[in-house]
């Protein structure tokens, strides 16, 4: 990974605006640019859900409603002790009943603008671990260690640029959907700065996106948090991948050669999210299939494929982990890489896995309070999603209401 102290804000150049979260998210939504994004945003949050497609349609009979193992007696378990410690007001605050649109209302800045949730940097410890505690639970050892290893480095940017209490280790909003229960559904959702999840379970099942992880920067090199390091599996493995193409199959692939501009289609940058398509808000978005299908690939670049697919189910533990990895390797004819940028040591891209049941977006960033104008590879965001109307675990949901006999909305 290339070197980012070179980048370093200035006085001049840094984007720290207030000595709080708070206060900084407020000076900062005072600028045209966040006024237009969340102008935008607050429009797609209003268009009802129907989840990412290639048509604008989804698929129907993709996601089957079956218990795939999850470790709901734990989560459930964590979650009921969490709440326990609550007062009646900060349960109002976090709690919505499980169906709520509320799922769809979360964001990857730095800014806090949300007036709703238990804020992690603003409960006491005991409420904090207990937060941590239900994540814990619902996700693998490897999963959790990431999420909170994108937290430490949330922290070491903070310090980076001055700014600990905008950008800090606990700078994230945690929400309850439905009671805590193993027999009906519900779930969490935490959000905050380059880490969000969405962990529904339902009759014994979980779903775990939207998911997005990312860093700026990628690594450590001092104090407290010194050697982590992210993103090098998920940046290397779709690398080898695209390299193992021969030259018509990676003309196939590319979409564009540069992330800026040149060949890059018209529009298809955007300042907030650069170029992932499926970022906050975005959950109708209508995206084609681009690239190359997988059956013009041979069976170990397929292999290759799908082994890149695993880097992004690690956060699930064992058994939605498999049953997921099943449903993929199901619509493994259907799904599609696409790739943007160059293929050499050096060069930052954007690369795209998509099926019918799974979208994975992988893209190096231009800085954001670094100050790199380019995409550099130290600054690295991922999204994980389940198109065709299965974000949030919609589509389970609705045929958990279709088919349950006690058709309850347990509303909390």
């Amino acid at each position: 990974m290339s070197d980012f102290r070179k980048y370093l804000p200035g006085p001049e150049l840094n984007k720290i605006a207030g000595p709080t979260a708070r206060a900084h998210g407020d000076a900062r939504l005072g600028s045209p640019r966040a006024q237009g994004l969340f102008g935008t945003w607050k429009k797609l949050f209003e268009a009802p859900f129907r989840g990412i497609t290639t048509s604008g349609s989804a698929m129907p009979g993709l996601f089957l409603l079956q218990p795939d193992g999850a470790p709901v007696a734990a989560i459930c378990d964590a979650a009921e002790n969490l709440v326990a410690l609550l007062t009646s007001a900060q349960k109002q605050s976090m709690m919505f009943p499980v169906d709520s649109p509320m799922w769809r209302h979360w964001q990857n800045t730095e800014l806090y603008v949300e007036d709703y949730g238990l804020r992690l940097d603003a409960v006491d410890a005991n409420i904090r671990e207990a937060v941590m505690r239900v994540i814990r639970a619902s996700l693998s050892q490897q999963g959790y260690d990431m999420s909170r290893n994108v937290m430490r480095l949330n922290r070491f940017l903070g310090d980076l640029v001055g700014g600990p209490e905008v950008l800090g280790e606990w700078s994230y909003t945690f929400c309850l959907f439905g009671n805590p229960s193993t027999e009906l559904p519900w779930g969490w959702q935490f959000f905050g700065h380059h880490l969000c999840f969405h962990c529904l379970l339902v009759d014994g099942q979980m779903t775990l996106t939207p998911s997005f992880m990312g860093a700026e920067p990628a690594f450590a090199d001092e104090g407290p948090f010194s050697g982590i390091r992210m993103f090098e599996d998920e940046e290397k493995a779709g690398l080898a991948l695209m390299r193992a193409f021969d030259s018509e199959q990676q003309t196939q692939a590319i979409v564009a050669y540069s992330l800026m501009g040149g060949d890059l289609p018209e529009g298809r940058r955007h300042f907030a999210d650069n170029l992932h398509l499926g970022g906050a808000f975005q959950d109708n978005r209508i995206v084609p299939y681009e690239g190359l299908a997988a059956p013009d690939m041979s069976k170990q670049q397929r292999d290759s494929l799908m082994s890149l697919i695993d880097k992004y189910l690690v956060p699930l533990p064992d058994g939605p982990l498999q049953a997921r990895r099943q449903e993929i390797e199901k619509h493994l004819q259907d799904t599609h890489f696409c790739w943007i940028g160059g293929t050499d040591e050096e060069s930052p891209f954007y690369y795209r896995v998509q099926s019918p049941v799974i979208f994975i977006e992988f893209d190096h960033h231009a800085g954001v309070f670094l100050t790199n104008e380019r995409p550099e590879k130290f600054h690295v965001h991922t999204i994980v999603r389940t198109p065709n109307g299965n974000d949030y675990g919609i589509d389970l949901l609705r045929q958990h209401y279709q088919n349950s006999p006690h058709h309850k909305h347990d509303h909390g």
